[in-house]
């Protein structure tokens, strides 16, 4: 059955609506062809991940956001390349969190090569929504699945950022989707310092095959980057030429130097895809940042 075990995306908006449908623009529910960017109330309601254009019991407001490349927006209606156990599918819900230690730095993973969406690619834990789980479970669930980190209540604050709809392979000229995701981004501000969080990590190899714990400036210039555009972006210059991480390999943990580029490559528009942070995890990095002050702007209430 289509999304046993799996939350899947309902959209509302002028009262009518329904499930979410596996290749077609969910953000284009709720905005023009020619944008990317909607304003949207968003929760679980009755084992679905809502979308609606109107606030909702338990809803909150989240800007809902495609990347300019989104495959949906070149299938739109012609669907008919799709296979139909995909258009069945549905749209899946998920989650992934940004933890920020008290030190500043935020915590990335990147992904196992043998994981079949997004191999090798630098992302925040997260997974599915599963049934029966609020939000804030999920992040805290595959938090500890994929780092050995448990945070206790009580040593963290959280809010959502915002959300993203991801599609794999994220470019049509990879192939045609076969994974279509809404990620909710959580916020997790910890009271500890990220040496003593790291401390408590022990990465599962099947999903991990390294993480790092980076700092603003870098942080900075990761947001920065554009994948898609003409251009990169304005990357700050003043940045160390190498990034500390630490890789997992036979069993065993090790740190490492890899060049900073690494960490502001961006998505190539053809052929296989390369060592990189997700579209998704900059778009959460902006949000935040912006949140901190950096363009302006109230700082969100949290909770604990």
């Amino acid at each position: 059955m289509a999304g046993l075990g799996r939350v899947l995306v309902h959209v509302r908006r002028g009262g009518a609506g329904g499930p979410a449908r596996f290749g077609q623009s969910v953000t284009g529910v709720f905005c023009p062809p020619h944008q990317d960017t909607a304003v949207v109330s968003c929760g679980l309601d009755r084992g679905r991940f809502l979308l609606s254009d109107v606030a909702f019991p338990g809803s909150t407001i989240a800007l809902l956001k495609r990347p300019s490349f989104c495959p949906t927006k070149l299938l739109g209606e012609q669907d008919t390349a799709l296979p139909a156990e995909l258009k069945d599918r549905g749209v899946a819900a998920g989650v992934a969190v940004l933890l920020v230690a008290s030190s500043g730095h935020v915590l990335l993973t990147r992904r196992a090569t043998t994981l079949s969406i997004f191999p090798n690619v630098w992302v925040p834990p997260g997974g599915h929504v599963e049934p029966g789980e609020e939000l804030l479970d999920v992040g805290l669930r595959e938090l500890e699945e994929e780092t050995g980190l448990r945070l206790d209540p009580g040593t963290f604050s959280w809010r959502t950022l915002g959300l993203w709809e991801s599609l794999y392979p994220p470019m049509l000229s990879r192939g045609l989707p076969r994974r279509h995701h809404i990620v909710t981004y959580l916020l997790l501000l910890s009271s500890e310092p990220h040496q003593q969080l790291q401390a408590r990590m022990s990465p599962s190899t099947s999903e991990v095959s390294a993480y790092a714990w980076l700092e603003p400036p870098i942080l900075e210039a990761i947001a920065a980057t554009q994948d898609g555009a003409e251009t990169p972006g304005k990357v700050p210059r003043a940045l160390p030429a190498t990034v500390g991480i630490t890789e997992l390999r036979d069993g065993s943990s090790s740190s490492t130097q890899v060049p900073t580029r690494t960490f502001l490559n961006t998505a190539p528009a053809h052929g296989g895809d390369v060592e990189r942070v997700s579209t998704g995890t900059k778009f959460a990095l902006g949000l935040w940042l912006e949140a901190q002050g950096g363009l302006g702007g109230a700082q969100p209430e949290e909770r604990e």
